[in-house]
């Protein structure tokens, strides 16, 4: 997204009515909305919100559209944010909200909820994509969460650099679709045969699908990468290493004793490609996958690895810090009012978010 622009609000397909109903509030904040109305007490406050850890933001637009759509008198709040993909510091005020309180006190579970998620996706992908670079980086973990989290965890993912996402749902915000690979599953649906799996999907998916095949399914991937390409030419675009981390690929067997030979390990990667190249296949590219994290991708690059893409999974959303935000009323009625501990932190990089 270019500077200044932020995601329509309707992109989320909030549930507004029950986001405005308090149903996925702690129920102290729906509560706390409750008292303030019924008590016809509605103090003008400024609620700041920061991360306690070094982080690439995510959620911020989420956010926003949360306030826009489902506050009780959006037009008189007053929002100053980041943007997703911002760089922040610990403690940094990366989102600040003035207005009324009973307009927004409800919200306090959902906003923070959604920049924790967001910015835990969005850091842990950005330190993959630095690692990698300047290899791509495909963001591939949604067998490892709900559903439910795919579209904002894609978002999130394409802000920090992933060159690609799995689903469709993944890409939606920024109108692309999801990326793959010719699966274990087509070979084992044709028998095990991965070149016939390959003809099918080449033949039947359109022109501008990259062709990528899995060529570990017989533990021998370098007899099924030169087969495959054999088969396919100029039509493979890749393929795909993803040896599981008991196993160890049969052309690596005669090699072993000097390093850890399980999984798609380095030596297995310089064994396919040094055979495409003999072949004269130097065009297919090889992608690996399987337990990739910031630090073994770090190691395959310093030693040179001939990797070409990256796919990582579940790591995207465990990796290393906590992302949690925190919310602070830090002014009430123009006046310093926080908790022991938190006080007025103005940020200059936050900009005005316009109300319509």
């Amino acid at each position: 997204m270019k500077p200044g622009a932020r995601l329509d609000p309707k992109i989320f397909n909030l549930p507004v009515d029950r986001m405005k109903a308090g149903y996925y509030s702690d129920k102290y904040f729906a509560r706390t909305r409750e008292v303030l109305v019924q008590d016809d007490h509605h103090p003008h406050v400024v609620m700041q919100v920061f991360c306690k850890t070094h982080a690439y933001i995510g959620g911020i637009d989420e956010a926003i559209a949360i306030l826009k759509l489902c506050s009780f008198s959006w037009e008189d709040l007053e929002v100053h944010a980041l943007y997703d993909g911002d760089e922040v510091q610990p403690y940094e005020t990366a989102l600040t909200i003035a207005g009324p309180y009973s307009a927004f006190a409800h919200l306090e579970t959902l906003y923070l909820g959604v920049l924790a998620r967001r910015t835990r996706v969005g850091t842990n992908t950005r330190r993959v994509v630095e690692a990698a670079r300047p290899k791509e980086v495909m963001f591939f973990p949604a067998r490892h969460d709900h559903w439910l989290v795919q579209t904002g965890d894609g978002y999130a993912a394409h802000v920090a650099g992933a060159i690609g996402v799995s689903t469709d749902a993944q890409a939606s915000w920024w109108g692309s679709e999801g990326v793959g690979t010719v699966p274990h599953s087509l070979i084992a649906a044709y028998g095990g045969d991965t070149v016939v799996a390959a003809q099918k999907f080449a033949r039947y998916m359109p022109d501008n699908v990259r062709l990528i095949s899995l060529v570990d399914f017989d533990n021998d991937s370098v007899a099924t990468a030169l087969a495959v390409a054999r088969s396919l030419g100029e039509k493979l675009y890749g393929v795909r290493l993803d040896t599981a981390g008991t196993l160890v690929d049969k052309s690596v067997i005669p090699q072993m004793g000097t390093f850890v030979p399980t999984g798609v390990n380095e030596r297995l990667v310089w064994n396919v490609r040094e055979a495409l190249d003999r072949a004269g296949f130097q065009h297919v590219r090889i992608v690996v996958s399987g337990g990739f994290t910031v630090e073994r991708i770090r190691q395959f690059e310093e030693h040179l690895v001939p990797v070409d893409a990256y796919g990582v999974g579940s790591s995207l959303f465990h990796g290393q810090g906590e992302f949690d935000f925190t919310a602070d009323v830090v002014k009430v009625d123009g006046k310093p009012c926080a908790k022991v501990g938190r006080f007025y932190s103005p940020n200059d990089r936050l900009e005005l978010v316009a109300r319509d």
